[in-house]
C-alpha cells in the first residue's frame, strides 16, 4: 500500500482486519509481518518560513530535500538526525516522518535537545482509521494532550505520521573541534564531563577508543561565529593543560568528523550485532566494559554507547540491572527495545489499545 492522500491512507488502514508494517524510507531495516505501508506517497515541503524558523512537511518527504531547502536559507535540522544507511547495509532515502517516529537525534541533543524538543505538530492517522492533528506551527500552540511528543519515538505504533511542523534554527557560520588524545574510557568521560560543564557552549563530546589513527581520541565540538569559536576552542583546550591537546580549525574536516560520529561510521561494513546503550554518563566506562564488545563507541559526552559485539550476544544480561535501556539497533534474536517494567508495559499497552484497537500497526515492534 502506498497512499497519495492523507485520506486515502485513512481509508486504507480503516478497512484493514489484518497487521501493518509501515515504512518511511526503509533505511533501518525494519521488517514486520503484515501488509507493507509505505509513506512515501505523502511527500513534500507545504510550508517553509525562514523568518519564522518554521517547516512543515509531509511525512514521507525525503530528509535530503529538507536539509537542501534549509540549507539554501542559512538553516538546519538542529537535533541533526542520523543516516542510518551504512550502519545498517541499506538503502531508501530517510524520511522525515521516519525521523520523527523514532526521534532520530545525533550528537548535538546533549547541547539543544531531541527530534521530538523541536516537534511544533503533527497529523496522522490512527489505527481505526481516524485522521488526528495536534499541535501548531509555534510552541505555544500545543495545548492539552501533547500527542506531539507521544508520536515522537512511538515508532508507527501509535499512528501513521501524515504531517509534520519543526522548529528550525539559523546554521553557524563555522565550527572547530578540540582533540584530546590518548584517553582512556574512564579519563574520556571525565574530560567530556569537564567540557560539557564549561562555560565554552560545547555542541558536541564523544570519545573514540580507536579513532582514524587506531588511537584513541576524544572529541569537544564549538561552533558559531568565527571569532566567538576561535576563543572557546583555545579556552576549552587550557583547561587540559596535562593532556595531549589539539584543535582542528578547518570546518569541513570539523562537519566530516562529526558526520562519522553521527552515523557510527566505524561500524560500517564490519560483521557483527550493534546495540545503542543510554546510560548515566558517569556509569559510561564502567558499563561499556561489562559488555565485552568487541568496538565501543561513546557520544553525549558518555550518556550514549553504540556497541559491536558478536552475533547473538544478549547485552541485557551482560548490563544486568542499570540506569538506563538497551535497544538492539542491528541484529536479531532479541527483543529490539528494553523490556518496560510491568507498570510502565501496562501504560504503554493501554496508549496502544487506545490509538490502535485493532492491534495492527507495527504489531509487536514495542512490546
Amino acid at each position: 500500500m502506498r497512499p497519495e492522500t492523507e485520506a486515502e491512507l485513512a481509508e486504507m488502514i480503516s478497512a484493514a482486519a489484518a497487521p501493518i508494517c509501515v515504512r518511511g524510507g526503509g533505511t533501518r531495516g525494519v521488517n514486520l509481518n503484515g501488509t507493507l505501508l509505505e509513506t512515501g506517497g505523502l511527500s513534500g515541503i507545504t510550508l517553509y518560513e525562514p523568518g519564522s524558523l518554521t517547516l512543515v512537511a509531509q511525512a514521507g518527504t525525503p530528509l535530503a530535500e529538507i536539509e537542501a531547502a534549509l540549507a539554501a536559507e542559512g538553516q538546519r535540522l538542529a537535533f541533526e538526525p542520523m543516516d542510518h544507511r551504512g550502519l545498517m547495509g541499506t538503502d531508501g532515502e530517510p524520511t522525515i516522518g521516519g525521523v520523527v517516529a523514532a526521534n532520530v537525534s545525533g550528537p548535538r541533543r546533549v547541547s539543544v535537545g531531541a527530534c521530538r524538543d523541536f516537534m511544533l505538530g503533527v497529523r496522522f492517522v490512527d489505527g481505526a482509521g481516524n485522521i488526528i492533528k495536534n499541535g501548531g506551527r509555534v510552541m505555544k500552540n500545543v495545548t492539552g494532550y501533547d500527542l506531539v511528543k507521544l508520536m515522537s519515538g512511538s515508532w508507527g505504533t501509535l499512528g501513521v505520521l501524515t504531517e509534520v511542523s519543526l522548529k528550525v534554527l539559523p546554521k553557524p557560520e563555522t565550527a572547530a573541534c578540540v582533540l584530546i588524545d590518548g584517553l582512556d574510557d574512564t579519563e574520556a568521560v571525565t574530560a567530556m564531563a569537564k567540557a560539557l560543564g564549561s562555560p565554552f557552549e560545547v555542541s558536541g563530546a564523544a570519545h573514540l577508543p580507536v579513532g582514524p589513527d587506531e588511537t584513541p581520541v576524544t572529541m569537544l565540538r564549538i561552533e558559531g561565529f568565527a571569532g566567538s569559536v576561535t576563543y572557546r576552542a583555545e579556552k576549552l583546550a587550557e583547561l587540559f593543560p596535562d593532556l595531549a591537546v589539539r584543535i582542528e580549525r578547518d570546518a569541513d574536516a570539523v562537519a566530516e568528523s562529526w558526520n562519522r560520529v553521527r552515523d557510527v561510521a566505524p561500524f560500517h561494513g564490519v560483521a557483527g550485532d550493534v546495540w545503542r546503550v543510554s546510560v548515566t554518563p558517569t556509569d559510561a566506562a564502567a558499563l561499556a566494559a561489562s559488555i565485552e564488545a568487541d568496538a565501543v563507541l561513546y557520544d553525549w559526552g558518555g550518556g550514549l554507547i553504540w556497541a559491536r559485539v558478536p552475533e547473538g550476544t544478549d547485552v541485557r544480561a551482560r548490563l544486568g540491572a542499570f540506569d538506563g535501556h538497551a535497544t538492539l539497533v542491528r541484529g536479531s534474536g532479541q527483543p529490539k527495545f528494553q523490556p518496560e517494567p510491568g507498570p510502565i508495559a501496562a501504560l504503554s499497552q493501554g496508549l496502544r489499545q487506545k490509538f490502535d484497537p485493532k492491534g495492527i500497526l507495527n504489531a509487536g515492534l514495542m512490546g
